[in-house]
């Protein structure tokens, strides 16, 4: 009789720790694929085929969690109700927003939208605010969400476009005055365009929106904090690795790579050229980001105070196909 209450209770725990484990790879089931929402913003966000930094940023890290993510383009005016409501899983590029914060959890910030002005040569760029340059033209992508500052009685004439490209055209060609680009668009102007961007274009300096670009998941998934923590780890990962670079399409970054609270300039590969860099990303400019005066070097896994201090070996001639060659990297259409 005694056997048959050991058995029984035996029983009972086999089918609670079944149970337990059921319950828990459901949950985890949960977590494998998620359906993620974004509005149009090239290059940070934008359907399969267009150009989509900060989507794919995102979905590699998420891959290397073993986390599979698609991600549907919606409207803007859609994307918060749809958030709340629970109609997505959450959003792999999102800006901070009150009421989104109740429904999802955040992960640090991972990239930065920084807008400056873009215009014809000659023209002034040192505007710090929209309202310096009231009553002129300035062209601005359809559908794209540059925020409160755009409008109003102080902003600037809004001359809607349907492309990055196109904006720049008009500016061009003489129908807007201005067009507001983020910095990752300047820099591959620059880069795929210097003796165009040099003859044509006045490039401001100061930031008139700034917007830092955060993962964030629902609170109804059962770990979310789990995944946005090993989200967070991951991107310091695949900076260290350049992984980073490569999907942003960049030669060099300057971001902390040790957290020692100053910037290193971070190459896309070990084979890096000759001279130091004259030209590179930086992943942040608000308070919160490290010390950008004295950069030091991060090759072959090691920081370098300076560059006289890099051994020779990573300054051998840039391995060919290298990003700042520009003509692969063909994800803009810009004509002068």
């Amino acid at each position: 009789m005694l056997s048959l209450v050991r058995s029984a209770k035996s029983g009972v725990i086999w089918v609670a720790v079944a149970v337990m484990l059921v319950s828990a790879t459901a949950a985890d089931a949960q977590t494998r694929q998620l359906h993620l929402a974004s509005t149009p913003w090239s290059p940070f966000t934008n359907v399969p085929g267009k150009a989509r930094y900060a989507l794919d940023l995102v979905h590699a890290a998420l891959e290397r969690l073993q986390i599979t993510a698609e991600t549907s383009i919606i409207e803007e005016s859609k994307l918060t109700s749809a958030l709340i409501a629970g109609e997505f899983q959450g959003s792999a590029a999102l800006w901070r927003d009150e009421a989104r914060e109740r429904a999802l959890i955040y992960s640090q910030p991972y990239l930065e939208n920084r807008l400056v002005l873009v215009a014809r040569k000659g023209t002034n760029v040192s505007a710090k605010t929209l309202s310096e340059i009231k009553g002129k033209r300035l062209a601005l992508v359809g559908g794209y969400a540059y925020g409160d500052s755009v409008r109003g009685p102080n902003a600037p004439i809004q001359v809607l476009t349907s492309s990055e490209e196109d904006s720049l055209q008009k500016v061009l060609g003489g129908t807007a005055d201005y067009t507001l680009m983020d910095e990752l668009v300047v820099d591959y102007l620059i880069r795929n365009f210097p003796k165009e961007v040099q003859s044509r274009l006045a490039l401001g300096s100061t930031p008139l929106i700034v917007r830092t670009l955060h993962l964030a998941i629902s609170r109804n998934i059962p770990d979310a904090q789990t995944i946005i923590d090993r989200f967070n780890t991951e991107l310091k990962k695949m900076v260290a690795d350049r992984s980073y670079n490569r999907l942003l399409h960049l030669d060099w970054i300057l971001a902390d790579v040790d957290g020692d609270g100053i910037a290193e300039y971070v190459p896309s590969n070990d084979q890096v050229g000759a001279t130091a860099p004259d030209h590179s990303y930086k992943l942040f400019v608000d308070r919160a980001a490290p010390d950008y005066r004295k950069p030091q070097f991060y090759l072959g896994g090691k920081v370098y105070p300076s560059w006289s201090s890099v051994p020779d070996g990573y300054k051998a001639n840039k391995a060919p196909g290298t990003f700042s060659e520009g003509s692969q990297f063909t994800i803009f259409t810009f004509k002068f």
